[in-house]
């Protein structure tokens, strides 16, 4: 038979779910603007390492969520002449940038910082201790306000796609309500390592303890953004869709009357929610040849419905030999392998 392909129809923005992500990243910035300026001029004045390595770590969350907040916009845009599959990787792509920007901005200043004060200390006045532990808590409260509204929308996602929240964290298909909530996460956590750091400067007199955590920042920081890029970058160039949605659609094309055999079956994730899926299939035999189209046409429209992650299909009709049957057999217990995997790992409900 010969081989045909098609493309797949567009699926609705989902204003809603980007209305809410665009909500979480207002909140963070706002929280951030406020705090990096009261962190950055208390710790000029009372020359707290441990502040001051803050004041960049909040430094770079800011730029971040500006990047974020443009990654929600973009990433709307439809399908056009130069990007068929649409703008989805947007988000991506600033994700990634945000990860750089944690990286540079937060975790290289702050490792300097951390050097600086372990090896040329400086003394600290009494009041300088209190407008530390001012600042220090009220970053604590703006950020941890962030970080349950991040919270409260990813366990909305969590219970959507019928996973954990630390299975949503790590696998979200959305990086930007993941990048907020790691920003987040990692602020709160830098707010008690500094106020360690002040506590044990102001119990014993040596600025070494904040010089250590400072240091100690910085290698937080550095952890998270490794952890993001590394996610990002999987999305960028090219993830394959979750596990179960492979399984359904597998599923969808065994059902079909016409369908003797699924010999391949790709996916690739094109954005929030949105995925390409690409399969090869043998008809049954006695199939005329002139309703071969007819029926392609048919399984698509009803993978969309019954799969509408997948916004973008193709489907090539091919005559499968008994090696191709083996090979298509070993695929499909693979991915019924990958999804009890991830079931067994928290990606159930």
């Amino acid at each position: 038979m010969t081989p045909r392909d098609s493309g797949g129809t567009d699926r609705p923005q989902h204003k809603d779910d980007d209305g809410r992500t665009a909500g979480t990243v207002l909140v963070a910035l706002l929280a951030n603007v406020v705090i990096t300026v009261a962190k950055a001029v208390t710790g000029a004045l009372t020359a707290s390492p441990a502040l001051l390595a803050e004041a960049a770590h909040s430094v770079a969350d800011t730029l971040n969520e500006v990047f974020l907040l443009a990654s929600v916009r973009r990433s709307r845009r439809g399908p056009d002449a130069r990007h068929p599959f649409g703008y989805g990787k947007e988000r991506y792509f600033w994700s990634l940038l945000a990860a750089v920007g944690i990286f540079v901005t937060g975790g290289c200043f702050s490792f300097y910082q951390g050097l600086h004060a372990w090896f040329t200390p400086e003394r600290q006045s009494t009041s300088g201790f209190v407008a530390t532990y001012l600042v220090l808590g009220v970053s604590f409260a703006a950020e941890g306000t962030s970080l349950l509204r991040a919270t409260v929308q990813l366990r909305a996602r969590a219970a959507a796609h019928g996973r954990t929240l630390v299975r949503e964290v790590a696998t979200s298909e959305d990086p930007t309500v993941r990048t907020v909530f790691a920003e987040d996460a990692t602020a709160v956590l830098g707010v008690v390592l500094a106020a360690g750091g002040v506590v044990g400067h102001q119990l014993t007199g040596s600025q070494r303890w904040e010089a250590a955590a400072a240091l100690a920042i910085a290698v937080l920081l550095v952890l998270v953004a490794f952890g993001l890029g590394r996610a990002a970058r999987d999305l960028l160039v090219g993830q394959a869709a979750d596990p179960r949605q492979q399984q359904e659609a597998y599923a969808v094309l065994a059902d079909q009357p016409e369908i003797d055999t699924v010999t391949a079956l790709q996916t690739m994730r094109l954005g929030v929610d949105t995925a390409l899926l690409a399969a090869r299939v043998d008809l049954r035999a006695g199939i005329d040849s002139e309703r071969v189209e007819e029926v392609s046409v048919r399984i698509k429209a009803e993978l969309r419905r019954r799969c509408p992650a997948f916004t973008q299909v193709f489907l090539d009709i091919v005559d499968a030999d008994s090696t191709d049957r083996a090979r298509a057999e070993e695929r499909r217990e693979a991915i019924d392998r990958a999804a009890a995997a991830q079931d067994d790992s928290g990606g159930g409900a």
